[in-house]
């Protein structure tokens, strides 16, 4: 019995040496993996095999925590990585998006003083600056002058103030290689800054593939410094700044040659004018003595043969006397057409027996010529509202050049429509087309019609490259011959001018030996006294 006791104490007493020391390791492993790695056990233990185990756990447990430390440390490396790198990505965002509102701004703007203003000012807010200014440069004498300038505090003014480049040798040389600077401002230069006030300065040229034109001051607070990412925006913005100032200055050299232009030309007008009023009364008096020369000669009863002569030279004395008025009154009615004092005198024609009777002087003309001239009307002609006299105008001197410029043997076709404005060029139709009188002129159903008279001419082609100048005053094709045709290059010129006037439109097209001027002009409804010849 007493053995039996005995036994069981021991076994007690065994279970405790092995069981507590075990349930501690337990323990801390738990609570280890629970995330408390500075858990240990007690390493003095009876048993030396438990001994051990402790040992290793607890140099387990230093390891594991050792590494767990290095892990938080490489964690917090990475988010201020991530961090830094998404706050540098955010600001290359914010810089493109400003370049980009920028470069817009000033390539919508060909005023160089708002480009200058735009700017500074958008890199003064945008930067958070203390302030920015731009500066242009003047080569010849060595000077950069301030033009525009944006402070966010009240600083002293620098705008319209000059800086001879020697006074800081260095910063300008370096400016004039197209290099940027960074420096402190220490001295007042072009502005009397207190005494307390320093800056960190960005000094950045603004150049294009021709040169230096000025430069870019940016002022920070003087503990702080220009980044890398900053640098780069500036120049960058230098460089569009660069660009729109060429085109600036280029579309006002433009402006400037087409203001020179105008002014040469209302010099060529006014001397024109001028000159045609000094000539217009000498050829009047020319004119009427030759007319009561005639009639002088008449009445004194010559001998045929002498009367022969002195008539023909009198006829050449006439016709041209006739071509210097006429050439006279092309030049004053150009005028007042360029000046806008020609008057506008509506008249209600009735097209079907007022072209004919304009066509009927033309017919002898182009028969004497060996020309075949003919016309061509639609059936329904509604009556036409418009300045009677420019019209004739018009159509005479169109009528004048077909019979100049078409060789003997070929057409003339005169005709007059209705079309649709929604043709702004009607095609020019073939004098096949013109002949058939049965052809649909009328205009669809809806459409607002227009007048159309052509006059079509064979034999003879204007090049392409030629017909949009023939309209010009003076010119004249250089592939035709001036001395055999004669003319000035007033004809079409003033054609173009009274349409124009008459809000009309003339449009030219010449191909496979056929040439036409097609005029279209507004219908005019309406009641009105009519004209039939």
């Amino acid at each position: 019995m007493a053995f039996t006791y005995f036994c069981q104490a021991v076994s007690i007493l065994a279970s405790s040496w092995i069981a507590k020391p075990m349930q501690q390791l337990s323990q801390a492993s738990q609570a280890m993996a629970d995330g408390d790695r500075d858990q240990r056990v007690p390493e003095v233990l009876l048993i030396q095999e438990i001994q051990i185990t402790a040992q290793a756990f607890n140099q387990m447990a230093e390891t594991l925590s050792l590494s767990f430390q290095q892990i938080e440390a490489a964690n917090t490396t990475l988010e201020t990585q991530v961090r830094e790198r998404t706050a540098q990505l955010q600001q290359a965002l914010e810089f493109e998006d400003l370049l980009r509102r920028i470069t817009e701004k000033v390539r919508d703007s060909l005023d160089e003083a708002q480009i200058l203003q735009t700017v500074v000012r958008e890199l003064a807010l945008e930067l958070g600056l203390q302030g920015c200014d731009v500066a242009l440069y003047n080569l010849e004498t060595r000077t950069s002058t301030v033009y525009y300038e944006y402070f966010c505090a009240d600083y002293p003014k620098a705008e319209g103030k000059s800086m001879a480049m020697e006074r800081v040798p260095e910063l300008y040389q370096q400016l004039l290689q197209r290099q940027y600077a960074q420096f402190c401002l220490t001295q007042p230069l072009l502005r009397d800054f207190c005494e307390d006030a320093r800056f960190a300065c960005l000094a950045c040229p603004v150049t294009d593939d021709q040169g230096v034109l000025g430069d870019l001051w940016l002022f920070k607070s003087h503990q702080w410094r220009f980044n890398p990412e900053e640098i780069r925006l500036v120049q960058q913005v230098a460089n569009q700044c660069a660009i729109a100032l060429r085109q600036s200055r280029l579309y006002q050299m433009a402006q400037a040659q087409v203001k020179e232009l105008e002014h040469l030309h209302r010099i060529k007008d006014d001397f024109l004018s001028t000159v045609s009023h000094e000539l217009r009364t000498p050829m009047a008096n020319i004119k009427m003595a030759t007319q009561l020369l005639e009639m002088s000669l008449e009445r004194i009863g010559l001998t045929e043969a002498t009367a022969e002569s002195v008539f023909r030279y009198l006829q050449i004395l006439k016709d041209e006397g006739q071509r210097e008025i006429t050439l006279i009154n092309n030049l004053l009615d150009l005028s007042r057409l360029d000046a806008g004092t020609e008057p506008y005198v509506p008249t209600t024609i009735d097209p079907k027996t007022w072209i004919p009777h304009v066509v009927e002087p033309f017919v002898e003309r182009a028969q004497l010529q060996h020309q075949q001239l003919q016309l061509e009307l639609a059936p329904e002609l509604p009556p036409l509202t418009t300045d009677l006299s420019d019209l004739e105008r018009i159509l005479s001197e169109l009528l004048n050049n077909a019979c100049k410029y078409t060789p003997a043997g070929e057409q003339i076709v005169v005709t007059a429509s209705i079309v649709e404005t929604a043709s702004a060029k009607p095609a020019a139709r073939s004098t096949e087309v013109l002949r058939r009188p049965e052809a649909d002129l009328s205009p669809a159903n809806g459409a607002s019609p227009t007048f159309l008279i052509s006059v079509t001419n064979s034999g003879t082609e204007i090049p392409e490259d030629e017909q949009e100048r023939i309209f010009d005053k003076f010119y004249r094709i250089p592939s035709i011959d001036p001395w055999k045709h004669g003319g000035t290059g007033l004809g079409l010129a003033l054609v173009k001018g009274l349409v124009e006037k008459l809000n009309g439109e003339i449009h030219v097209e010449s191909h496979s030996g056929h040439t036409t001027f097609m005029i279209q002009l507004p219908m005019a409804r309406g009641a009105g006294h009519i004209k039939s010849g």
